[in-house]
């Protein structure tokens, strides 16, 4: 398999972490989100929605789309789980991921602090920008763990698609220096993951890419 990948890239780092998981290797292929690589006619004709993640598979079928890919890995290389077994407890799973995906990162993407730039926002504006809706969304996460999370991980006592989307969306938040003090469960849920090889491999500084 070929990853299409950034170090930096959120939603790549969430399905690095889910390849390490699984025990399943991979090629990284560099895409240069910063310097515009995504937006180049070769990557358009690898990727047609211009975005990171892709996964080219052996036979070249290639996925995009960050949470689809891992879904697709769920069902073809099943062990270890990212899903539970039971209809709730998978709901539960991509409802907190989807929080994460759809809800907070999108806001920070680095298309939109560039299109705040070209608006005429200053550093320290987008900076407020970005820590804002971090805040927002990780209060949400907060309560949602604080009041059915138990064990170890967002659910249960195993990682799952959850923490592949909170481990990179911390990573985030601490290079934008937010606060995190108010949010006690998901800073344990994240210090949890860390301890382990799969979460800490993926992670940007660990990149050969990393700049």
């Amino acid at each position: 398999m070929k990853l299409y990948t950034y170090f930096r890239s959120s939603a790549a780092f969430r399905v690095r972490i889910a390849l390490n998981l699984k025990g399943i290797a991979y090629e990284p292929v560099f895409v240069h989100l910063a310097k515009g690589q995504h937006r180049e006619p070769k990557y358009a004709g690898i990727n047609a929605q211009a975005l990171l993640p892709t996964l080219e598979l052996d036979d070249g079928q290639r996925l995009t789309q960050s949470l689809a890919i891992i879904e697709w890995l769920e069902e073809k290389h099943p062990t270890p789980p990212l899903l539970p077994k039971d209809a709730l407890g998978k709901a539960r799973v991509r409802s907190l991921s989807y929080l994460i995906a759809s809800e907070i990162h999108p806001l920070n993407n680095l298309r939109v602090l560039q299109h705040l730039k070209r608006l005429g926002q200053n550093q320290e504006q987008i900076d407020t920008w970005y820590r804002h809706w971090i805040a927002d969304g990780l209060a949400k996460l907060e309560a949602d763990l604080a009041r059915d999370g138990t064990g170890k991980f967002c659910h249960g006592e195993s990682p799952t698609m959850a923490d592949c989307c909170v481990v990179p969306q911390i990573f985030n938040a601490k290079r934008f220096s937010s606060d995190l003090t108010p949010y006690p469960r998901t800073m344990r849920v994240f210090d949890n993951c860390m301890k382990l090889d799969a979460f800490d491999r993926a992670q940007p500084s660990k990149q050969p890419d990393a700049e």
